[in-house]
This record gives C-alpha cells, structure tokens and sequence, in this order.
C-alpha cells in the first residue's frame, strides 16, 4: 500500500520514497486514531500527511520519551540539530535526514509555511524548561506550537472550498481540541513526567494544586475537587471541538471524511473521561478499536462518493515554484 500512495503522489525518488515510508510507519505505530483516519484520503494525499505527522510525533518523543541518561542540555542539542536539517533542506530544496527529508519536500510541494515549524520546535524546547503554566494565555502559547501549528500545516494538503485563511482558525481549533483532550487523559502521565498541562489558576479556583493531583496519583483515584477541576477542562475542549467542527464543510470534499472521522474520535475520548466521573487516576480513556472500526466504516463510504466525485487536492505548484516563493 506504501508503494501505491507514493507513486499516486508522484514520488520517485528512492531516498524520498524511504523517508516517507519511515513517516508512515511512525504514524502508523504512534497515532491508532489519526493513522486511521489517514486512510479515509485519497493515496496521494497520505504521503504528505505522514511526514507531517510523522515529523511531529518522531520530535515530541525526543523529548518526552528520552534515551536513558539524556540531559536537557543535549536534548536541546537535539532539536537544534533537527532545526538546521530544516532550514537546510527549506532552502536546498532537499535533506539527507531519513525523517527530515519527508517533511522537507512536503513543505515545498504543498507551500506549508515554514514558520509554524518554528512555533512547533519553540514548544518542543518549551517541554524541556517549563513544568507548570500559571494561566490559560501561558498554555494556549505552549499549545500554538505543540497543536495548532499541525492543523495548519495540514491544511494545504487537505485542500478547501473556501479560502485557507477562512478555513485556518478551524484548522488551528482541530489541533487546539486534539491537544486538550491529551492533557485530560494523559494527567497521570504527565505528572510523572514532572509536567502539568492545566491552567495553575483555573485548577486553583476548585482547590487544586501540583500536589493534590500529585496525592491522586499515588493515591490510583481522583478526589471530588480533582473531578470538579478537570470536568471544567473538558467543558472548554468541547467547546474547541464546535469550533473546529465548523471548519469540515470548508475542506475539499474528498478531505471531510478523514476528518470528521478523527474529530468524532478524539471527542470520544471526552465522553470516556466523562463516563469516568473525570477520574483519570484510575484508567486511561480509550476509544475501543471496534468502535474505531465502526466510526472509520461509516465514513468510509462518504470517501470513496468523494472521490469518484472530484480529484483529490493537488500540491499548488511544483517544487521549484514552491522553493522560489520560500526562498
């Protein structure tokens, strides 16, 4: 299936072609929901979603799962590291990086505006010096980066009906409500990480604190006033995913199924926090892979009308074109 999708996006390249087959395989291993519905575009739009992906997940396990031993300083050498392939390859037109490369030559093809990867590494560096956010505007910075940027990044490759600027504050909202939503869910995790992800003062206004989500942890269980905390944190993520939710009829039609699929998803995920009375301590919330199944299988039928219907969205100019304009 890899060698279908990359001829369909007119990749021949034999470096190309592995670099972005790396991608797929990290999408694939790392992201069950989005990698799913990645297969509801057309092939020749997969590759490029992959990289994207893929680059961003590869990046965010630098630094959140480290080799043993890693020091914050030589992770930020890492990133550094990863940066100059970047910008090398922006303006080369090509890396030699087997991650880098993908993403390098989906930027030029597709006109990805090459400073959401600088608010995206700007984040990544964040997670090695920031462990707490005192307000929401102090998280919403961290999030730009870390979420927001990927709707936007993925937007040229979706295509829309309407104009992408039109389009972007949807775009930007998918990512914003994907990103809270792995903060509810991922509380536990992240405290052993030493990080919190929710607002220090929005937490304190129910009476909580680093350390009472800290004696939850130990304890396997969320008290009532962690419970009342985090059941205000979901209320506003359902209120990202409405936002976001406007955006679908803006994409090109052969996009909305994959789309709808992964925001349908992800919301479950709050529906499952919620069926735990907000207690986050005593299991992860998952979405069941029958039910991903079921949800993917109806839209499944939406996407092959789709693209019967029209092409899938093309890359807007060559590489060459593309490479002037960044340049």
């Amino acid at each position: 299936m890899t060698r279908r999708e990359l001829d369909a996006a007119g990749i021949d390249d034999p470096v190309l072609r592995a670099a972005y087959a790396r991608c797929r395989a990290l999408n694939a291993a790392h992201g069950r929901t989005y990698f799913l519905a990645t297969r509801l575009l057309a092939p020749s739009q997969r590759p490029a979603i992959h990289a994207l992906y893929g680059f961003a997940r590869w990046t965010d396990d630098l630094v959140d799962e480290p080799a043993p031993g890693a020091t914050p300083a030589e992770l930020d050498g890492a990133l550094a590291k990863i940066t100059r392939h970047l910008d090398r390859g922006l303006e080369a037109g090509h890396d030699d990086h087997p991650v880098v490369a993908a993403v390098v030559d989906t930027t030029l093809r597709y006109g990805v505006d090459p400073g959401l990867f600088t608010a995206f590494m700007a984040s990544m560096r964040m997670d090695l010096q920031v462990t707490d956010y005192a307000s929401r505007a102090d998280l919403m910075r961290y999030v730009h980066g870390s979420a927001e940027v990927i709707g936007l990044q993925v937007l040229p490759v979706l295509g829309t009906v309407t104009s992408q600027a039109e389009a972007a504050p949807h775009a930007a909202a998918l990512g914003r409500a994907f990103q809270l939503t792995n903060f509810l869910r991922d509380v536990a995790e992240d405290l052993d990480r030493g990080r919190v992800y929710l607002p220090a003062d929005e937490l304190a206004s129910f009476g909580v604190d680093r350390e009472r989500l800290l004696w939850c942890r130990a304890m396997g269980r969320a008290d009532k006033p962690v419970r009342a905390a985090l059941g205000h944190q979901a209320a506003i993520a359902r209120d990202v995913y409405l936002i976001a939710r406007r955006g679908i009829p803006m994409l090109h039609p052969v996009s909305r199924p994959c789309v709808e699929t992964a925001l349908v998803l992800y919301a479950e995920i709050l529906h499952r926090i919620s069926d735990l009375d907000h207690d986050v301590f005593a299991g992860r919330a998952r979405v069941g892979g029958r039910r991903r199944a079921a949800v993917a299988g109806r839209a499944l039928a939406g996407a092959v009308w789709a693209r019967r219907g029209g092409r899938a969205p093309r890359a807007p100019a060559d590489n060459k074109t593309v490479q002037a304009r960044v340049a």
